[in-house]
């Protein structure tokens, strides 16, 4: 999805079923809870593209052939090709996207693109997990194991008893956000990390 937004920009709906990635169900073939999002959920609220969930036959069919198509004809080429590894197959992907496209895309029924340009968005603070932490008494947020302290801000001395939200990064590393602002990054152990301010604040 990442990849996607990086290459085309920001789209205004996405259409999925109902996979335990994409929503909460709380009893099987009811529905989905939309106030509990998935991590998946929570980017794309934060990217303001929104979920469609399918629960008629026709969408969800439409989804498992796709699904079909692809669990029979790219196993098959990974077998052919002598690839067994994970860095490998998606290394491979990017050649046999174009190929899958050309063969069953649809030309679009109208010119132009839908697509709007991601301007400031930072993507590096979105498609991550994010999970709300409470501020400590000593201006540290515990998680997993880790307790990153926020640095004193030039806007405000300490952030006890706040509501924060916590983001992991692909690599490990994280940060730890109020609203919309970041108040620091750190390293996989939670050791404040230098930003463009020189310091574990804002960037």
């Amino acid at each position: 999805m990442r990849e996607t937004v990086e290459a085309k920009g920001l789209f205004a709906s996405l259409y999925t079923d109902r996979g335990s990635h994409y929503w909460h169900t709380p009893k099987a073939g009811e529905k989905v809870d939309r106030s509990k999002p998935t991590q998946f959920g929570r980017a794309m609220g934060e990217l303001g593209i929104e979920m469609i969930r399918s629960y008629s036959p026709q969408a969800r069919g439409r989804c498992e052939r796709l699904f079909r198509t692809l669990q029979g004809r790219l196993p098959n080429e990974l077998a052919r090709e002598g690839i067994a590894d994970m860095g490998e197959a998606n290394e491979y992907l990017g050649a046999y996207w174009p190929r899958f496209n050309a063969a069953f895309g649809v030309e679009a029924a109208g010119e132009g693109t839908a697509f709007v340009p991601l301007s400031d968005v930072r993507l590096d603070d979105i498609p991550c997990l994010g999970e709300t932490r409470t501020v400590g008494n000593d201006n540290c947020v515990s998680y997993r194991g880790k307790r990153p302290q926020i640095a004193p801000q030039p806007h405000r001395i300490h952030y006890v008893r706040a509501k924060v939200r916590v983001h992991e990064h692909e690599d490990g590393s994280m940060s730890v956000f109020h609203d919309r602002l970041r108040l620091g990054r750190y390293d996989r152990q939670g050791c404040p990390l230098a930003t463009s301010n020189g310091a574990g604040g804002t960037a």
